[in-house]
């Protein structure tokens, strides 16, 4: 007796196209080419063409599809001329994730420049709004779809030093919110992730002892991987969070739930032993 050979499923995202903003490195390279590897097309968007260039091909090596659109995610033109690329060559767009970010480094509040501030807002609050508006467009076009945000446990609770970076993460959760009512009952669903500690370029260039403390700042004890938050995003614009939209997603290995001292909690009335070396 011969048994039929077993057909494996298709990949998830098996003809869907995906748009991925920020996508050059980090968070956002890695959700591209995990999207790619679901089977989605994938377009990428950032400023800087050549690491957009390097990500498609790594994507393409692995018999993936990629669309490099070089974007300023502040500015209306080109995100239009994003998705519109995205949809002439294409014909649909299913899902987005808007990632881009940028600001001034940190500083207390009154040292920072007022122009490094707008340019966090900009980003932020202005380049979210703007691909939504855009993607919102042709996913109705589609027939639906959907969109993941991309904040910061910053947004959700204030970080000292960050006040642009906190401001503009807190405008993507409302807008979040505002966009997943908007369009709730016309298929399209809008959520946002809220990362903690995530091992970046960022974290990798500031060493061994800043990761080990962002580490230890979670009740994880440890920091999170980009893919990670990849597999979240994607989890999100796929049918298995179909009743899913307008939530607020920490990947945070704890942090938002509350604090995990790191020793024992002291006894009412007890004194408390000192810390072994």
């Amino acid at each position: 007796m011969t048994t039929a050979p077993i057909t494996p499923p298709p990949p998830q995202f098996a003809g869907k196209v995906a748009l991925v903003a920020g996508a050059s490195r980090g968070i956002g390279a890695v959700t591209a080419q995990t999207f790619a590897r679901a089977g989605a097309t994938v377009v990428l968007a950032a400023r800087d063409q050549q690491a957009l260039e390097q990500v498609a091909e790594g994507i393409r090596r692995e018999g993936g599809q990629a669309l490099v659109v070089p974007t300023d995610i502040g500015d209306t033109a080109s995100v239009e001329r994003l998705v519109g690329r995205a949809v002439d060559s294409f014909g649909r767009l299913d899902a987005a994730f808007n990632n881009a970010t940028d600001g001034p480094m940190p500083a207390p509040l009154a040292n920072i420049d007022p122009d490094e501030f707008d340019q966090g807002i900009r980003t932020n609050i202005r380049g979210t709004f703007l691909g939504m508006k855009y993607e919102i467009q042709a996913m109705l076009r589609s027939g639906g779809g959907a969109i993941v945000n991309m904040a910061s446990l910053a947004g959700l609770q204030g970080v000292a030093n960050l006040a642009a970076y906190s401001a503009g993460k807190a405008g993507i959760i409302a807008l979040t919110k505002v966009a997943a009512l908007d369009y709730a009952d016309q298929g399209i669903r809008v959520n946002v992730v809220a990362p903690g500690p995530i091992l970046t370029y960022h974290l990798e260039a500031a060493g061994p002892e800043a990761q080990r403390q962002a580490g230890l700042s979670t009740p994880m004890r440890r920091v999170g991987q980009a893919e990670e938050v990849a597999a979240t995003v994607l989890w999100l614009c796929s049918d298995q969070s179909s009743f899913i939209t307008g939530s607020v997603l920490p990947i945070d290995g704890g942090q938002s739930a509350g604090l995990k001292p790191q020793q024992k909690m002291y006894r009412q009335g007890q004194a408390m032993e000192p810390a072994k070396p």
